[in-house]
Parts: structure tokens; C-alpha cells; sequence
């Protein structure tokens, strides 16, 4: 029993690691100009489709990794450029509406220039499994914990040690006291969408290695997840959005094996509806007021 227990506590580590990464997008974005940008799960997918035709040309699989966040990074930077900058001083539901709208436009036009038929993503590595004890640990579930790891405390080194982070974090704080401080918010903005997506577009080639098959809507499940990870956590707040995907990740593992792969996404979800019922602003978050 105690190994079943173990082993689903790693898997459930393996799939909140990658919920994390792709967390941190929504997090970032929202943290920084208040926008749920929607159309991040289909960074995830961009950054799939990407890896899927790099592999099948012949490139190695640390070129992938490298081409396809730098890709998906230029392409988040170009979405806030044209799709969300126009609407920075519009209303709230305004950006909202348009963020959906993104996101379907994406999804149709992959739809259309790649057909809606699922394709099978190549095996990139050949890794070998390790045990510890009776446990059982797949290679692709110890690259994505490992790597998913490395990369956020890079992020929080990056996020508390430099300068740009630095502007990100004042940003959020507050955007006139920052442009008085000389700050440029366009270009902060701009890296915020770009580290966010080159997050995702990561978090899409490790779910593509875990589960191998890709289509249009391949991000719409896993992004709503991470949503709703980034909420848990406690949104805007990069710590939650680690906690939140970890979170899910577990419980979701956790229920797929002792009740009900078809009530996972129920007991998620559910548990994010007690966690906002007892403290709204998500478990690491803070409890505001906002003036009328």
C-alpha cells in the first residue's frame, strides 16, 4: 500500500510540475497588467506543434527545447503587442473578452493549417527508468520534475536579483510609481509575456514527452488546469502558482488511483472551491479591499 502510495505521489509530482510551469504565465501576466491572459494554453501548444516538426527535421532535442521557447517567447510578446496593449486603460471584461478571443483564433488557425487529427509526438529520449526500493521512476518523470525545478529558481533568481525583475516586481506594485522611478513598462511588460511563454512553451514539450500525442486543442485541458493552479496558489503570486500546480498535480494522481479517474477533475476542482471559500485570495495570497 505504502509503495502504491509513493509511486502516486510521484506521479502526481510529475504532472504538478509541469501544471507549475505553466502556471507561472498566468501569474506572471495577471501580477503584472491584472489580465487572465486565456490564450497561454495555446503557447503550451505552439510550443507542442513546434517541438513535433524541429524533431521530424533531425534537431537535437536541446536545439528543440532552445528554438521552440524562443519562438513561443517572440510570439507572446507579439500577442500582448497587438492584441492586449491597445486595451490597457479599457475595461477589465474588454481585455478579458479579447484574451478568449486569442485563444480561439489560435486554436482555429492551427485547426486549419494542421487539420484537427491527432498526431503522434516521436519519442525524443530514451531514458532509463530508476528504483528506489520497490519504486518504480520513469527517466521523462525525472527530467520534468528536475528541470520544472531548475527552471523556477531561476525564475526566482531572476525575479529577485535582477534588474528586470526587479522592474517586474515594482511594476506590479505599482505601474505610475514605477514610470516615475524611470522604468520602462512597455519593455517590462513585453519580458513578463516573453518569460511566461517560453514557461509554457516548455511545460507543452514535457506534457508532449508524457503524453505523446498533439492537436489544436491539446492546451485548452492543461491550461485550465494551470488557471485554475495559479488561483489556488494564490494568482499573481509566483510561490502559489508553484504550490497550486504541485497541488493539483497530487490530488489529481491521488484520485485517479483510489476513486475515480473519471472524478478527477470533479475533486480539483472542488478542492479549489473549498480553498477559495475559506481564503478567497488563493493560499499564499493576501487578502485586500479594493477602494469603490
Amino acid at each position: 500500500m505504502f509503495e502504491d502510495l509513493g509511486q502516486q505521489l510521484i506521479n502526481g509530482l510529475h504532472v504538478g510540475s509541469i501544471y507549475a510551469l505553466i502556471a507561472l504565465g498566468y501569474t506572471m501576466v495577471y501580477g503584472i497588467i491584472k489580465l487572465i491572459n486565456f490564450a497561454h494554453g495555446d503557447i503550451l501548444m505552439i510550443g507542442a506543434f513546434l517541438a513535433y516538426f524541429l524533431v521530424r527535421a533531425g534537431v537535437p532535442i536541446p536545439l528543440v527545447i532552445i528554438i521552440s521557447t524562443v519562438l513561443c517567447a517572440l510570439i507572446g510578446v507579439a500577442i500582448e503587442r497587438f492584441a492586449y496593449k491597445p486595451l490597457r486603460s479599457a475595461p477589465r471584461i474588454s481585455a478579458l473578452i479579447t484574451a478568449i478571443a486569442v485563444s480561439l483564433f489560435i486554436e482555429n488557425l492551427f485547426m486549419i493549417l494542421f487539420k484537427p487529427d491527432p498526431r503522434p509526438f516521436p519519442t525524443v529520449l530514451k531514458l532509463k527508468a530508476i528504483s528506489i526500493g520497490s519504486l518504480k521512476i520513469n527517466g521523462i518523470t525525472i527530467l520534468t520534475i528536475v528541470l520544472s525545478a531548475i527552471l523556477m529558481i531561476l525564475l526566482e533568481f531572476f525575479i529577485n536579483k535582477t534588474k528586470t525583475g526587479k522592474a517586474m516586481r515594482a511594476v506590479s506594485q505599482d505601474k505610475q510609481a514605477a514610470l516615475l522611478m524611470g522604468i520602462n513598462i512597455n519593455r517590462t511588460i513585453s519580458a513578463t509575456f516573453a518569460i511566461g511563454s517560453a514557461l509554457g512553451a516548455v511545460g507543452g514539450i514535457l506534457f508532449s514527452m508524457s503524453y505523446p500525442i498533439i492537436e489544436p486543442y491539446m492546451g485548452m485541458m492543461p491550461g485550465l488546469k494551470a488557471f485554475v493552479a495559479a488561483v489556488l496558489g494564490g494568482i499573481g503570486i509566483i510561490p502559489g502558482a508553484m504550490l497550486g500546480g504541485v497541488m493539483m498535480g497530487v490530488a489529481e494522481s491521488l484520485t485517479k488511483s483510489y476513486i475515480s479517474s473519471q472524478l478527477s477533475d470533479a475533486v480539483v476542482f472542488g478542492i479549489l472551491i473549498l480553498v477559495l471559500l475559506i481564503k478567497p485570495a488563493g493560499i499564499l495570497g493576501k487578502n485586500t479591499r479594493e477602494k469603490v
